[in-house]
């Protein structure tokens, strides 16, 4: 399975330079958990999560004013349309991230989740390990296969 047949089309993006109330409230707005930044020229440059939100900006002494591309996880780990679930798998579990921006040849195509593996390949058992691997930064032992 490629991650083009599971990924999510419909990405919320921001500006680097945009603060981090706007970003919030986008994420509210939108119902997601993370914003993808892009530089002037609309490229996928880093990413931003609920969790950076609330970890890295309410630390900062003045959240709300700060561009929230300060406050953003790079560099920015991302996989392609053809790529297969396996390899994706491998590397958000290398990296120890639950989101993996998909990007093709015309920029950002989509985005991948632990949930979109769970939900969208049926198999809730592979979600269930990647989550632990990530969460433990594991290497991948595979996941689509028995461990031994």
């Amino acid at each position: 399975m490629q991650l083009r047949e599971i990924m999510t089309t419909a990405v919320v993006t921001a500006g680097l330079d945009a603060d981090v109330l706007q970003v919030a409230q986008l994420m509210r707005d939108h119902n997601v958990g993370s914003v993808i930044l892009c530089d002037p020229e609309g490229e996928p440059a880093a990413m931003v999560t609920d969790r950076d939100l609330a970890i890295r900006s309410l630390a900062d002494a003045n959240p709300v004013s700060t561009p929230v591309g300060e406050h953003a996880s790079r560099p920015l780990v991302t996989g392609e349309p053809d790529m297969d679930l396996e390899e994706a798998a491998a590397l958000m579990v290398q990296h120890r991230i639950r989101r993996l921006p998909v990007v093709g040849d015309m920029g950002l195509a989509g985005i991948v989740t632990l949930d979109d593996i769970a939900v969208r390949t049926g198999n809730l058992e592979v979600a269930q390990r990647m989550t632990q691997d990530v969460i433990e930064g594991a290497l991948p032992g595979f996941f689509f296969h028995e461990r031994g």
